[in-house]
């Protein structure tokens, strides 16, 4: 089935005399450049190419695969580092150097090296989509080998031992053959039986994420923000440190110096948990500023049908696509190529549906073989100056349940991660709440919320104190700004680069809001007893309460410091 060029707009391409459905994959021009098909009038066909469509004339020739954008899902997925279609890098590499040559591919998955599988189950088993045959040890996580979704059958013959992706593995009673490998189009949702409600938190170790404003798994987060302002960072934090056991980070439109530093960075890291690189249950899809742009839009497709695949074997999946807005963008530079109506900012007017149809895709989930998963998403959005009120941020968060909203002003005076605990919001809070009660303890609620409510009070105060000064305040609302203070630079503030902070489990947070919140009973008790403010104020265990959250032996160093406060405030009442 072959058709000729007809007319060029950048990474648009109109074909002619060559059949095709939506979203078929077309080889376009003499070098066979990769594009899919986005529309259709009669005997043209619109093409998104995802290669620099630069020299390619009117006149050359168009294949049509009949095939649509799919990924390959098997054994060899984690460690990868893909671009947008799911080409590796590090192959492409070897094949041309540091930059990508036009027309040039090379399969997702390595065709020549050899897995052991191990099945598990046996020859005359009825057999579903999703149902999982057998498992291969890929680096620590055992990649569960599943019928695709849409086979069904009774098995005839499944062997054990050492196979390629693309070997057949095991026969069913009416001949399909099924591999290691499966393909699935990026753009359709994989199926499950049944969504379930989220009631378990993602453990980042955060203490602003975890604390105040926490995402369940399966959720939806956003995390926009201004330039500078601690995006990037905040992302690998919670790629390096969520507690799923597979992540997807997707460098959307990235910087290229940017995506670089994760390349270089994330071989290096080690897990947690197990102690191995951390690149063990990682898939990195770098997708930068200078590559093309139809292939950017597609990165996003290709992200989250890798992260559904792993769901499906029953693992909790967190993806972070960094950022959305530059998909927006891609989304807007083709539209326009299109002459469609543009909407609000130039946008399509399909930018909302797009981000409901990706966010959508999250969720806990009961898959077809019986077992729960989940695909926790959270997208970095990029406004452009720092204003939330353009189209991508507002649409993100009709959709999204956690706002976790970075503030310029607080990147400037050195506060990180600099999310704004006024503006931010989580919808979760309650749906969790049973599991901090079981898990960290029944007054979690109570200390958060009062947090919540001296920083409130500490922004209403600071109006006044711009005016007059905080010497001219009541002694309790003085008081009140010192445990703000407190609460902001003790808990919200982590170091994201100490051996120590970087990490803070859900202990370790509610020991250190309870140390600050039984600093800010004890004051209130003393200041109403008569006691003095300064001497409120510069109790010694205050200050050592700061320096606790980097110490490897905490719960040791927190004790002494409350033994000492209670010393100090015996003290204090005494002599009154």
């Amino acid at each position: 089935m072959k058709g000729t060029v007809y007319r060029i707009a950048g990474p648009v391409v109109t074909v002619i005399d060559v059949p095709t459905k939506m979203y078929d994959v077309v080889k376009v021009g003499k070098e066979g450049l990769m594009g899919e098909v986005i529309g259709i009038e009669g005997a043209k066909s619109t093409v998104q190419v995802y290669e620099d469509t630069s020299g390619i004339a009117p006149g050359e020739p168009v294949e049509n695969t009949s095939m649509s954008l799919s990924v390959e899902l098997g054994p060899g997925l984690l460690t990868s580092v893909y671009d947008g279609i799911q080409r590796p890098l590090p192959v492409l590499l070897e094949k041309m150097g540091d930059f990508i040559e036009r027309g040039v591919t090379a399969p997702g998955l390595n065709r020549e090296k050899k897995w052991e599988f191990k099945p598990t189950v046996t020859k005359g088993t009825k057999v579903a989509g999703g149902d999982i045959i057998g498992t291969v040890q890929e680096t620590h996580i055992e990649h569960k080998i599943m019928v695709p979704p849409t086979v069904s059958g009774v098995i005839d013959e499944i062997e054990s031992g050492s196979f390629t992706v693309t070997a057949c593995v095991c026969k069913l009673t009416d001949g399909t053959e099924l591999t290691l490998m499966q393909k699935w189009p990026v753009r359709k949702p994989r199926p499950v039986r049944k969504k379930l409600m989220p009631d378990t938190p993602l453990i980042t170790g955060q203490r602003i994420l975890d604390g105040l404003f926490p995402v369940a798994k399966g959720g939806t987060a956003a995390i926009p923000g201004p330039f500078g302002s601690g995006k990037t960072v905040t992302q690998q934090q919670l790629a390096k440190w969520s507690d799923t056991e597979v992540v997807i980070y997707i460098g959307c439109g990235e910087r290229g110096n940017e995506m670089a530093d994760v390349l270089n960075e994330f071989p290096e890291l080690d897990d947690p948990k197990t102690g191995k690189p951390l690149m063990e249950r990682t898939v990195l899809i770098a997708n930068t500023s200078n590559m093309p742009v139809a292939a950017r839009e597609a990165s996003v497709y290709t992200g989250i049908t890798i992260a559904e695949y792993f769901r499906d074997m029953g693992y909790d999946v967190s993806l972070m696509a960094d950022s959305t807005s530059r998909w927006a963008e891609a989304m807007r530079e083709i539209s326009s190529r299109l002459e469609e109506m543009p909407g609000e900012e130039g946008y399509p007017a399909y930018l909302a549906a797009r981000l409901s149809e990706f966010y959508e895709r999250a969720g806990s989930v009961e898959t077809l073989s019986g077992v729960n998963g989940s695909v926790t998403v959270i997208g970095a959005v990029s406004p452009p100056g720092g204003d939330f009120s353009e189209p991508v941020t507002q649409n993100t968060l009709r959709i999204v349940k956690v706002f976790w909203a970075l503030d310029s002003k607080l990147s400037q005076r050195r506060h990180f991660p600099s999310i704004n605990w006024l503006e931010s919001y989580s919808l979760y809070t309650d749906a969790l709440a049973d599991w901090y009660n079981e898990h960290v303890s029944p007054d979690w609620p109570i200390l958060r919320s009062d947090a919540m409510e001296i920083l409130q009070k500490e922004s209403e105060l600071q109006e006044i104190v711009q005016l007059v000064g905080s010497d001219a305040l009541p002694e309790d609302q003085q008081l009140t700004l010192e445990v703000a203070r407190m609460i902001r630079e003790y808990f919200l503030q982590q170091n994201a680069y100490h051996d120590v902070d970087t990490f803070c489990e859900m202990d370790k947070q509610y020991k250190l809001m309870k140390a600050i919140m039984k600093y800010s009973d004890l004051a209130n008790t003393a200041l109403e007893g008569g006691a003095e403010l300064e001497d409120i104020t510069s109790v010694k265990s205050k200050d050592d309460l700061s320096k606790v959250k980097f110490e490897k032996e905490f719960d040791e160093k927190l004790n002494t410091v409350l033994s000492a406060m209670d010393k100090e405030f015996d003290a204090i009442r005494g002599a009154v």
